[in-house]
């Protein structure tokens, strides 16, 4: 039987904007990982609503051809106009490359976000779950929670990226070493009693294993979660949500 929700998840809708930035600073995260801040008078009117939000990051790849990738909007400070991305390092990817490459004075293209999905961070409890792409979404998310809710952290990391996450809320870290572990760990997870929600984000094939476990087998409503595919094997540039 579907569990019921009374708390509202919404959304909300942003007019799409293409804003040119420059790199301020650069700074590694963990094994595979570097925070770029962005900063630019274009992003005065930035908004980021939600830790689920996702922007289009776009930049010349040397070679006259425009590249374009999805990240989350790690954090946004509106006075000093600047944007934080982190940027997974992993393989020879055209995205990677341009981070590791990175350095003061670069320029990039911002575009979005288009909308916030806005999840209440005081439901009674909460599950992330992903591999090490949902890293920087589930560090904002943690960082939002306040003290009275749980958290289950459900993630697929080497070790060199597994840091400690920061937050006010009792929260519980599962760290696993593959996809079907990744599953297998969320299969046995105990839905709490009182409303909550579920995230999960990681590789498309497994976020839809993932999905199904949430809603064939734990019952949770499709309004009680949110599954996104931020990449696919063999597949460039793809972010799909699973629902």
């Amino acid at each position: 039987m579907e569990q019921q929700q009374r708390k509202t998840v919404h959304r909300v809708r942003h007019e799409l904007r293409m804003r040119e930035v420059t790199v301020a600073s650069v700074t590694p995260v963990g094994e595979h990982f570097a925070s770029i801040t962005f900063q630019g008078e274009a992003l005065a009117d930035f908004v980021s609503l939600s830790f689920d939000d996702h922007v289009k990051f776009m930049f010349d790849d040397g070679a006259g051809k425009q590249v374009r990738r999805d990240y989350t909007p790690r954090r946004f400070s509106a006075q000093s106009r600047a944007l934080t991305i982190e940027f997974a390092l992993h393989g020879d990817g055209a995205a990677s490359s341009w981070a590791r490459n990175a350095r003061p004075g670069d320029r990039a293209i911002v575009g979005g976000p288009r909308g916030s999905m806005i999840v209440p961070p005081d439901f009674d409890w909460h599950l992330l779950a992903g591999d090490s792409t949902a890293l920087p979404a589930m560090r904002r998310r943690l960082e939002e929670l306040p003290a009275q809710v749980r958290a289950t952290v459900v993630a697929f990391a080497g070790a060199g990226d597994r840091l400690p996450f920061t937050s006010a809320a009792q929260v519980e870290v599962h760290w696993v070493d593959s996809e079907d572990a990744l599953v297998e760990r969320v299969r046995a997870f105990s839905v709490p009693a009182g409303e909550g929600f579920a995230w999960g984000a990681g590789e498309a094939a497994a976020m839809r294993r993932l999905r199904a476990v949430l809603a064939e087998e734990k019952g949770i409503a499709r309004e009680a979660m949110r599954v996104s595919a931020y990449w696919k094997q063999g597949v460039a540039d793809h972010h799909e949500n699973l629902e």
